[in-house]
């Protein structure tokens, strides 16, 4: 059955090979329509592809603006004029020669919509949402999974965008498309630094209705929660109670995490307590310096407790301090400072002017001295309990876990700690992959990249995201990073992302430089995008596409949470 044209190409307006306007005959045509055109050009035919960015109408035959109420009355004659401005996507041949006014406009379906959006020449689609026509969108995956490019950004304003929601829809998809070469040896690291919202994954959510679950079986996906999660919170407090998660809104199947004084010296986890290293330019050298010093203690040490013999006071008022060899033990993270407040300004005797010792202070000045010192001793009220010597660690490994997706809860940490946390979990990652130690795949999800990798100043988890965004897709470790304002994160760890998203944007920020790459009426939109209703830029689609995603098929509060009743979920629970 032949197919009718919904209009022709304009000659009132100027056509070009790259753009031009149609005017609409029969029918609705919306933004993000996908349009075709064919014209002869001496024998050599040529078919242009282009998707609708504007749409417009006018009443011709009227002069003034108050014509239009003579108009609706049947007053005076006029004719609406129904208009949309496309811009080309594909040429096929690459001849750029501009179309023939008057030529006949096609909508794009089936195979000329997988032309007009390169979706034949991608070898592994990977499923990412619906058009407003009601197709699936698809992303090529090369550029997704580091062999032609890697990283996905995302931004928008907090709790409109579903930044979020939409990193776990990816997530999904690649676990279940069937796409992922050896899915089944890929891991996900996911930070939850809102509320508990994502300790529900692996459970159906109770509000997916008939309508979404058939959405998700368009796709090629099961409308159903993730299968394979491990949940991690951080201990409590109290000293002895390090096995014991803080408050949480899942009571089971959540494991505490934390790292023992002897790993956290012998892994060099110091610095992430140091956000603002380019505050003080010696404070770098200092922080590297009692690394390594400390990295030399605890070599050939089990732990969970760090054991020294160059402190001859011991931890103030600690019974059963020392060991059999006279060795003092440091059982906490307070008394690591105290040691090294020792070390680094020596002990105060009266009428003497303190000194440290000269193998710890890196012959720094004693300014720089104690302001390593008071900062260390601030962070001890941060992290005191995610660094303990009462018990090993159990630090959570996302590459070691028998779990496929592995959600690490940091939203009840102050500031500093969750730096700690996401620099720890991150450094163990990279050097993991760089190693060659884990073949699969890994994704890192991590919200409010503008806190982790700010434009201005140094820090060592900064620079650990750098050597992610700029190397990680060699190496199979892959970025899905998100944030409400692109303009405050490093430019290179944005610029790095192959597929860039975008959800409501704020005015002034839609207006950055670093929203350059979406035309202008994209820009427009996306200040009124509903919930659910991404933009998304990838390299081989020449313009952004408009796309929507299902709703979540997993539980993203308790109270969305339906239990599984099914024979094997209660051999699970039982043990059988």
């Amino acid at each position: 059955m032949k197919q009718e044209a919904i209009g022709v190409v304009l000659g009132s307006r100027e056509a070009s090979p790259l753009e031009f306007w149609i005017g609409i005959q029969d029918g609705l045509v919306r933004l993000d329509d996908v349009v075709w055109v064919e014209a002869d050009h001496g024998g050599l035919e040529v078919r242009y592809y282009g998707m609708v960015d504007r749409v417009h109408k006018v009443l011709e035959g009227t002069q003034f603006d108050s014509d239009t109420f003579l108009a609706a009355g049947n007053l005076i004659p006029t004719n609406t004029a129904y208009v949309a401005h496309v811009t080309v996507t594909r040429l096929e041949p690459e001849e750029y020669l501009p179309p023939d006014p008057g030529s006949p406009v096609y909508l794009a379906r089936q195979e000329a919509l997988e032309n007009a959006l390169y979706y034949d020449r991608m070898k592994q689609k990977l499923p990412v949402g619906f058009m407003r026509n009601g197709e699936p969108a698809y992303v090529n995956l090369a550029f997704l999974d580091g062999r032609q490019g890697g990283h996905v950004n995302i931004s928008g304003i907090s709790g409109v965008a579903a930044k979020t929601s939409y990193a776990l829809f990816l997530l999904h998809s690649l676990y279940n498309s069937g796409v992922l070469e050896d899915a089944a040896s890929a891991k996900t690291l996911i930070f939850n630094v809102k509320g508990q919202d994502l300790f529900y994954l692996d459970k159906p959510n109770r509000e997916l209705n008939e309508k979404e679950r058939e959405r998700y079986r368009r796709l090629g996906l099961e409308p159903e929660p993730f299968s394979s999660v491990a949940f991690f919170a951080p201990p409590r407090l109290a000293q002895g109670q390090g096995h014991l998660v803080a408050a949480s809104s899942r009571a089971e199947g959540v494991r505490p995490y934390h790292w023992s004084i002897v790993d956290f010296c012998q892994d060099g986890l110091l610095p992430f307590l140091f956000t603002d290293r380019g505050a003080m330019s010696n404070l770098g050298f200092l922080i590297d310096h009692v690394t390594a010093r400390l990295a030399a203690l605890a070599r050939g040490q089990e732990g969970p407790e760090l054991y020294v013999d160059d402190w001859p006071e011991g931890p103030t008022g600690e019974a059963g301090a020392f060991d059999s060899l006279g060795r003092v033990k440091i059982g906490s993270f307070g008394q690591l400072v105290d040691y090294l407040e020792f070390q680094l300004l020596g002990a105060e005797s009266e009428g003497e002017a303190a000194s440290g010792n000269h193998h710890w202070t890196a012959r720094q000045h004693t300014g720089t001295l104690q302001a390593f010192v008071r900062r260390l001793r601030a962070a001890s009220r941060s992290v005191g309990h995610l660094v303990r010597g009462d018990a090993p660690s159990n630090a959570p490994d996302p590459l070691g876990s028998p779990a496929q997706v592995n959600v690490v809860d940091i939203h009840n940490l102050s500031p500093q700690a969750q730096m700690f946390v996401v620099g720890a979990l991150l450094r163990r990652v990279f050097a993991a992959k760089e190693s060659g130690s884990h073949r699969g795949k890994v994704f890192v999800v991590l919200d409010e990249l503008n806190k982790y990798a700010p434009r201005e100043g140094e820090s060592p988890i900064k620079d650990i995201l750098l050597d992610i965004a700029e190397r990680g897709r060699s190496l199979g470790v892959i970025l899905i990073g998100a944030q409400q304002t692109a303009s405050e994160v490093e430019r290179r760890v944005v610029g790095n992302a192959a597929v860039r998203v975008v959800g409501r944007l704020d005015a002034a920020e839609a207006e950055r430089p670093e929203y350059r790459y979406l035309p202008g009426a994209f820009r427009d939109r996306a200040l009124i995008l509903p919930q659910g209703t991404m933009i998304l830029h990838q390299p081989e689609v020449p313009v952004p596409i408009a796309v929507q995603f299902p709703y979540p098929a997993w539980a993203t509060k308790a109270g969305e949470a339906a239990e599984d009743v099914s024979d094997e979920a209660l051999k699970d629970e039982l043990g059988l």
